[in-house]
């Protein structure tokens, strides 16, 4: 189990337990929490945050119903084995995310569809590490 960088904002609209849960999704696809791994203890993240420990649950219930997280009692929390398919779906849904607001920034600029393209083409040629 590693140290994650949880962050939580009590001026956010979305509520704690959302935001803890999106963040730990977002560490499972992109990679920063493997497969197997065991996911920060309900307690160990309560204690850092300053929250309940049933606001820590409640996250890690709704990602053990999507999928992402399997609770094995008295052990902890562990990231599931994810199919190939699901994780490749996920990653597709945040990227037609993406796509969407970057569509809205290119209309706004008033890009035309082949400016558009062309932006991607050369952004999927170039080497991004991050």
């Amino acid at each position: 189990m590693r140290n994650m960088n949880l962050i939580i904002s009590n001026r956010s609209d979305e509520p704690i337990y959302i935001q803890l849960k999106r963040q730990i999704k977002e560490a499972i696809l992109n990679g920063e929490l493997q497969e197997g791994e065991a996911c920060p203890s309900l307690r160990t993240v309560a204690k850092e945050l300053r929250i309940s420990v049933l606001t820590v649950s409640r996250a890690y219930a709704e990602l053990e119903a999507e999928g992402f997280v399997k609770n094995v009692q008295g052990r902890g929390c562990f990231v599931m084995t994810r199919g190939q398919e699901l994780l490749r779906e996920q990653l597709v849904c945040q990227i037609e995310g993406a796509l969407i607001q970057a569509v809205k920034a290119a209309r706004l600029a008033d890009l035309s569809s082949e400016e558009l393209h062309d932006l991607l083409d050369v952004l999927l040629e170039m080497d991004l590490k991050d």
